[in-house]
């Protein structure tokens, strides 16, 4: 499934943030460096996706090429928000060289992590509503 045509760009030279919408489900595509001098920025970005479009979100890291704990943090938060609010959250395209922390703190395997957004997709359809 393609992303709609909605784009909202957030780019600090460091990290770049890109927002297209899937449906209803907003997608965030992650380029750069996500630290402690991107942190606030991603924190916004995500903040903003949702609250404007509701609990559902996909962050797509393939571009990322470099997260510390502070931004696994970030993404920890937003997995519970998401979830907690009856929302699916998924990450997609995330690299091992790049997100070794993931898997450093064992969340690799417990955070929702597809390949490529159809999959990530397909198991929110998948997923029973409330």
């Amino acid at each position: 499934m393609l992303p709609s045509r909605r784009c909202d760009v957030s780019d600090n030279g460091l990290l770049s943030l890109r927002s297209t919408m899937a449906g209803t489900i907003v997608v965030v595509h992650i380029d750069g460096i996500l630290d402690a001098t991107t942190r606030d920025q991603f924190a916004d970005h995500l903040d903003t996706e949702a609250e404007d479009h509701g609990p559902d979100m996909i962050l797509d890291l393939g571009g990322v090429t470099f997260m510390d704990s502070r931004a696994l943090g970030l993404i920890v938060h937003h997995w519970q928000r998401s979830t907690t609010a009856g929302g699916n959250f998924a990450l997609v395209a995330v690299q091992y060289p790049s997100s070794k922390v993931m898997w450093v703190t064992g969340l690799s395997q417990r955070l929702p992590l597809f390949d490529t957004l159809d999959e990530a997709l397909a198991a929110f359809a998948a997923e029973p509503r409330p």
